[in-house]
């Protein structure tokens, strides 16, 4: 197999095959996470994707760092920014389940700390549920003003509005916040 593949497409069963450079397992099979030639190296049974760049895909355990990049009742999906501290230009996007759907765990363009759980169907599910992760800065929804954290909620000392959200306990304390200032 030297044949050119589309990130998300598939290489192989994790039974038959094991996963290379610019690979990834989503359970059941071996998907490719770049464009480029598939390469199937059959004594290792290895198969990799040759593209001349190597995409960061987070793996199980991984602590990314990224902005909410749309928000729904059921789960919130973020572009990653950070992986486990390392700035990360891949594009990936991963989604987050919010199991309480009546509680605001993100809103859209806040900055959350979220631990990567597992690949399933071709998509990265993650885990807000450690006290570290969670919102790391946000803006008021009614000014844009700065915000205050309150255990589980943000009040804005500017127009007193509060909400929920999730708050990790690293909340404004990432040298990377400052960057966007």
């Amino acid at each position: 197999m030297n044949d050119f593949v589309m990130p998300g497409e598939k290489l192989g069963f994790i039974e038959e095959i094991e996963g290379g450079s610019n690979t990834f397992d989503d359970g059941d099979t071996i998907r490719a996470s770049s464009a480029g030639i598939a390469e199937v190296d059959k004594k290792t049974k290895i198969v990799q994707v040759r593209n001349g760049r190597q995409l960061s895909i987070p793996k199980k355990g991984d602590i990314v760092i990224g902005t909410v990049a749309m928000m729904l009742p059921s789960m919130i999906a973020v572009a990653i920014h950070y992986l486990n501290g390392k700035p990360n230009s891949s594009g990936v996007e991963c989604i987050c389940q919010n199991p309480d759907r009546k509680r605001i765990i993100a809103r859209m363009n806040d900055v959350v700390a979220l631990k990567i759980e597992t690949h399933l169907n071709g998509a990265i599910h993650a885990t807000i549920d450690e006290p570290e992760l969670g919102v790391l800065f946000t803006k008021c929804n009614v000014c844009a003003g700065n915000v205050v954290p309150m255990r589980d909620r943000i009040k804005c000392p500017n127009c007193g509005f509060m909400e929920d959200r999730k708050i990790s306990t690293n909340y404004e304390k990432a040298d990377f916040i400052k960057l966007r200032e």
